[in-house]
């Protein structure tokens, strides 16, 4: 993805705010029932949308009389879960993959949306997924990930953000907070659960900030070896998630997303690290109490750094549908995004940034706030995960932090930088 065209789209959301969400069937024209033979059956990535998907099915149906099945994956589930379903006679008609190695395993089975008409409403041609000449798939939503932030305790412990622009003075902050614990009756991190709800925030996108910075580099977008030129920066910043945290890194394996959350919901810990999504899950806390930090892990430079923006959301429509149901499927996607109904729902109910034409501006205080750094002139963080070899990759390092957190010695880093390095090349050597 180009972070250049990225940025256009997320900065001038607040200028489409009146543009082209009027469109209000599957084809523009009126709201009567529509001729459409087929079905949709949507296998939905995001578990935090779930209602509103449910929601926005339906409208559609009643709208249209167009069947609309969604199934929501469990967090950290969704390949598993696409495997199963893609077998089944009655399969997924609308899918999503996670960028360029996601692809790779689908690519089979992605119906080519060159001449759809929602690729039509997209900003810019970088946000499609490309496999050669087809459009393989198109991202649905742009995002944006850091380290949440309690205004109130951050104030209630003697700091502001302006005190924070680097590790250094983010590490002095978190560690003086630890050390008055008691007296101020809150912790700085919330737990960093390592269990298969929450790990995917430490083994993927925390791990995309030495990828991130390595990539930057070497000039590359992508490697079948990766060195781990930053991962002692990678350590430094886990072991402060993690020794400044609502519990001892000896129980991290148990702790969970939910365990996360309601640290942080009921003000037991002033950071967490999550993204826009998080939004509805946090919103107790007061939206005016809620802002985003970049992650800081030592890099020369930082100073100037945004938070993490980008997609590794990418509909896909299954190619080995019926023509009817690929139809049906394409119409769904398009009056998502086009008609006030489903712009309202995208933008408003789930809170994206929505990469089309008729993208509203957020009520999502965090994207306000993230959007924020790039109106500052920081540069935001891309999102190069989408190029990690595999799940089991992931895995691999995910349990690697897990031994490590319980037991912190150089030894056990070793075997946290082995699974990087040496499980990246096997895996990408494995894939080809």
């Amino acid at each position: 993805m180009k972070m250049k065209k990225l940025l256009s789209v997320m900065i001038a959301s607040a200028m489409v705010a009146g543009m082209a969400a009027g469109c209000s069937t599957p084809s523009g024209g009126s709201s009567e029932k529509s001729d459409a033979k087929g079905k949709v059956y949507y296998l939905n990535f995001k578990p935090e949308a779930d209602d509103d998907w449910q929601s926005l099915a339906e409208a559609y149906t009643e709208e249209t009389g167009v069947p609309v099945t969604v199934l929501t994956a469990a967090s950290g589930e969704y390949e598993k879960t696409l495997k199963s379903e893609m077998a089944k006679s009655d399969a997924p008609t609308l899918f999503q993959v996670n960028g360029p190695v996601g692809l790779a395993s689908w690519k089979d089975y992605c119906y080519d949306l060159k001449d759809s008409a929602i690729a039509g409403e997209l900003t810019d041609d970088s946000f499609a997924l490309m496999d050669g000449e087809k459009m393989a798939g198109i991202a649905y939503v742009i995002e944006n990930y850091g380290i949440i932030y309690n205004k109130g305790l951050l104030e209630k412990a003697g700091y502001s953000a302006k005190d924070i622009t680097n590790f250094d003075s983010f590490k002095n902050v978190v560690e003086d907070i630890t050390k008055r614990k008691k007296e101020l009756g809150f912790s700085a991190f919330t737990s960093a659960g390592m269990d298969g709800s929450s790990d995917w925030r430490f083994k993927t996108h925390l791990a995309n900030l030495p990828i991130y910075y390595e990539y930057k580099e070497d000039g590359i977008d992508n490697t079948d070896a990766i060195k781990g030129t930053y991962l002692d920066n990678y350590r430094q910043i886990w072991d402060l998630y993690i020794n400044n945290a609502t519990c001892e890194p000896t129980a991290l394996s148990t702790k969970t997303a939910d365990d996360a959350t309601a640290d942080f919901v009921t003000e037991e810990a002033v950071f967490y690290q999550n993204g826009t999504w998080e939004m509805n899950n946090i919103a107790d806390v007061g939206e005016d109490n809620l802002g985003i930090l970049p992650i800081y892990v030592g890099i020369k430079g930082e100073e100037e750094q945004g938070v993490c923006t980008g997609t590794e959301n990418y509909w896909c429509v299954n190619s080995k549908a019926s023509e009817d149901d690929i139809q049906a499927t394409m119409d769904f996607m398009n009056w998502c995004v086009t008609s006030d109904t489903g712009v309202e729902a995208m933008c408003k109910n789930m809170g994206f940034v929505i990469p089309f034409s008729s993208n509203l501006e957020s009520d999502n205080v965090l994207v306000n706030e993230a959007n924020k750094y790039m109106e500052n002139g920081k540069a935001p963080v891309s999102w190069n995960f989408s190029t990690m070899p595999s799940e089991e990759w992931k895995n691999g390092v995910g349990s690697a932090l897990t031994a490590y957190a319980a037991d912190q010695s150089d030894a056990n880093w070793e075997k946290v930088v082995t699974a990087f390095v040496d499980g990246w090349a096997a895996e990408a050597a494995a894939a080809k």
